[in-house]
This record gives C-alpha cells, structure tokens and sequence, in this order.
C-alpha cells in the first residue's frame, strides 16, 4: 500500500474523498488494511506494561 497526499478545501471534501477511496477498495484490499491496524494493535498491547518501582524515604525537615 503506497501513501498518497492529498489537499482539501473543507472537511466534508476530506471525508468524502476517503469514504470514496475505501469504497473503490476490493473486500480482500478492506481485509488487508483490517488485519495490518489489528496487528499494530496487538503489537503494542502485547508488551507488559512498566511498573514504577516502589521507593520510600524519609525526608527530615528544617524547621526555620
């Protein structure tokens, strides 16, 4: 899949040039886009999630 650039006056142009271009996509072409965001998103979940380690300190305090 090869990135296109495009330029739009308003919004709604925008919207319906992509409703437009998916439209003109064959059912396997949908598929392929389908599968390539899940994967990207099964990527980023799959990482266990960092955790902050836990540290404790007493601070002693001047008093002025």
């Amino acid at each position: 899949m090869e990135p296109v650039i495009a330029k739009f006056r308003t919004f709604r142009e925008a919207e319906a040039a992509t409703r437009d271009y998916y439209r003109r996509l064959s059912p396997s072409e949908r598929l392929e886009i389908l599968f390539q965001l899940r994967a990207t998103a099964h990527k980023e979940s799959d990482a266990t999630p960092g955790r902050l380690a836990r540290v404790y300190r007493i601070a002693q305090l001047e008093r002025g």
